[in-house]
């Protein structure tokens, strides 16, 4: 069937789709960099809903999920491992003693430096390849599951929290 033919897309494609992606994550990395100097300490101390999580666990969260993104593609490990812990595989509750916002902010443009500073090394044809996550097998069967995917995963992700975020503005 002509539908089902697999089509192969040429480099210039490839390169309009990582333009689209990277613009989309550079976008969404400058909004939240400008929350970072607009808010107060207070602000980011407060919760974003009643019961919800704090603004300053949020950029926790969001910061060490970008640092996932360095061994994923296989860059090198976490800048700031210590973050998974605490904002990865526990709640905001759980009574681990967190870092100081000046510090959160300085981690979270730490990693985004780093990581801009390998993506934009990367060619299109990177993007398109499998991360390390995947396994050679899994990636001939799913091609999708390569590094673009990803990051148009986690431009959505911190989309998402940006939302939350918008919420302290009002406080």
């Amino acid at each position: 069937m002509t539908a089902q033919r697999e089509k192969k897309s040429n480099p210039n494609e490839r390169e309009l789709f990582v333009k689209m992606a990277f613009g989309a994550w550079e976008l969404q990395n400058s909004r939240l960099e400008a929350l970072i100097e607009e808010f107060s300490d207070e602000q980011w101390r407060a919760e974003t809903a009643p019961g919800k999580n704090s603004g300053a666990y949020l950029l926790g969260h969001l910061t060490a999920v970008g640092d996932g993104l360095l061994p994923l593609f296989g860059f090198r490990e976490r800048l700031y491992p210590e973050l998974e812990e605490m904002f990865l595989k526990n709640a905001e509750k759980s009574g681990l003693k967190k870092p100081a916002i000046a510090d959160l902010k300085k981690y979270w443009r730490g990693v985004n430096l780093k990581i801009t500073e390998y993506f934009r090394q990367m060619s299109a044809e990177d993007w398109f390849a499998k991360h390390v996550a995947v396994s050679a097998e899994d990636y001939a069967r799913e091609p999708h599951r390569n590094k673009l995917n990803v990051l148009i995963s986690r431009t959505n992700h911190q989309s998402y929290h940006l939302g939350q975020l918008a919420y302290l503005k009002v406080k």
